[in-house]
């Protein structure tokens, strides 16, 4: 069960890769240009957010080295006179921290725990408690400018005036978090220092991909992609003239060769083909001169033969020769009619060939008993029209005339169009399967019927067709002959 799994899923795999070359350059190329996109986005994108950690760690260590110093300084004076300076900095305004000294530490609304936070917050105790020492009682914490609460009352940022906080708590439109520091200086005394993060690192969550890079990836594939099908797509176009012609490879000496174009793989291919055509064509003119003169040749000692026998006063001996030089006669005429009926100069064009089986079938109608059967209906087929009809027609007249009836059942698939033949007769031996096909071969029972080269015809035709012709005997009887035909 897990092998037929996984082979399912396999095809289903496959079922989705594109089967042009086009196709499938284009896909692997669009995965190749995706792939390395991720990468390098990746790559980029640890870049960046190491040097954002950086830039945000080297930020708030400042702020506490500052935030340090306002502390000592705070301890420094005398405590009657830190409420006349803190007024003193609230007057001038503009300072980076906002410092107020509270009876109580300010509880408010953190901001969510994230790696950044933990990070930065480490950073700023480390720094307080290295120069503040270890035995302080500090709390620092990050809230966003409208959760911030300040002074003893817990007033919110809005409710103090713009000179006393706005200018150094907000980074408007940003609204950055704000570092809150609170130190117990004295019992009942804590020292308050509020300060916003500085751009541009305004933001202690992890960031996502920038739309930039996005963009700069979506406009890079967006340009690429379409000039690279329009490459690929010029460099197929001369494979697909050259499919195009292999598969009807016109013979006919008014066709012109195909045009050699495209890179030099493709030239070179394309050269080859034009060389192979003019080498079949030579050969077929060849093959034809040669039957014609075998059959000229023949014809003249054939017809002194005759001229003599007719000389011969022995009629048992003459009729005897008479028949000899009658069955010479016909060899010589079904080999020349054998190598008309596989030939391959006929160009390929759409056939009715369910229109050309039942025609057949009524050609075979006598006295109302139809002797051949069409079951089916198939789309036209590209092929050799006459080729066909030849093959065809010896497929349903075997049947005919050995099987005495011809059932044609036609199966049009995706892919291929398969033709049945079946008929009643006695059917073949199994030992003699092999040898239907060969020329000239014949049954001992119907040694005086035909010549033996209906089937090897078909099949050759078949065969130029990208096809197979398979004869098996039918477990009723009769024989089952199925022509399989290829849709290129």
């Amino acid at each position: 069960m897990a092998l037929n799994s996984s082979g399912d899923q396999r095809s289903l795999f496959w079922s989705w890769v594109p089967s042009s070359l086009l196709g499938r350059v284009l896909l692997l190329t669009l995965l190749a240009m995706a792939g390395a996109q991720v990468i390098s986005s990746a790559a980029w994108v640890a870049t960046y957010r190491a040097q954002q950690e950086e830039g945000l760690v080297a930020t708030t260590r400042n702020l506490a080295q500052s935030a340090s110093a306002t502390v000592q300084f705070f301890n420094s004076l005398p405590q009657e006179y830190r409420h006349i300076v803190l007024d003193q900095l609230r007057d001038m305004g503009g300072t980076r921290f906002f410092v107020s000294l509270n009876s109580k530490r300010i509880d408010m609304t953190p901001l969510p725990d994230t790696a950044r936070k933990q990070l930065v917050m480490e950073e700023v105790r480390s720094v307080l408690r290295q120069r503040l020492g270890n035995r302080i009682n500090l709390h620092v914490d990050f809230v966003h400018p409208d959760n911030l609460r300040i002074l003893n009352t817990e007033l919110p940022l809005d409710a103090l005036p713009r000179s006393w906080a706005h200018y150094a708590l907000t980074l408007e439109p940003l609204n950055p978090p704000v570092m809150v520091t609170q130190i117990e200086v004295d019992q009942d005394e804590w020292l308050y220092l509020a300060a916003a993060l500085p751009a541009p690192f305004v933001s202690l969550e992890e960031e996502g991909i920038p739309g930039q890079q996005i963009l700069f990836v979506v406009v890079m594939i967006g340009i690429l992609f379409p000039v690279l099908a329009w490459l690929i797509r010029q460099q197929t176009r001369p494979l697909r003239k050259l499919a195009r012609a292999t598969r009807d490879l016109p013979l006919d000496d008014a066709t012109p060769p195909l045009k050699e174009q495209g890179s030099a793989e493709i030239v070179a291919v394309t050269r080859s083909f034009n060389t192979m055509r003019r080498r079949l064509q030579s050969y077929i003119s060849d093959r034809e001169q040669l039957f014609r003169a075998i059959s000229h040749d023949l014809k003249t000692p054939i017809t002194r033969l005759r001229l003599r026998v007719d000389l011969i006063e022995d009629e048992p001996m003459r009729q005897r020769l008479e028949a000899d030089l009658q069955e010479l006669e016909v060899l010589v005429k079904n080999a020349l009619q054998s190598m008309k009926d596989t030939d391959i100069h006929e160009n390929a064009e759409p056939v009715d060939i369910e229109r050309m089986l039942r025609g057949m079938g009524e050609a075979y109608q006598s006295g109302g008993a139809r002797r051949v059967t069409v079951q089916g209906h198939c789309r036209r087929y590209r092929g050799k029209p006459l080729a066909l009809k030849r093959c065809l027609g010896n497929l349903v007249d075997n049947a005919v005339k050995y099987g005495h009836v011809a059932r044609v059942r036609i199966e049009d698939e995706p892919g291929r169009l398969v033709i049945h033949v079946e008929d009643e007769g006695p059917g073949v031996p199994e030992n003699q399967l092999a040898r239907i096909f060969e020329p000239y071969y014949r049954l001992q029972a119907s040694q005086r019927q035909g010549h033996g080269l209906g089937l090897g015809i078909a099949r050759n035709i078949a065969q130029n067709h990208g096809g197979e012709l398979v004869i098996a005997n039918r477990t009723e009887g009769g024989l089952h002959v199925t022509l399989t035909l290829p849709r290129h």
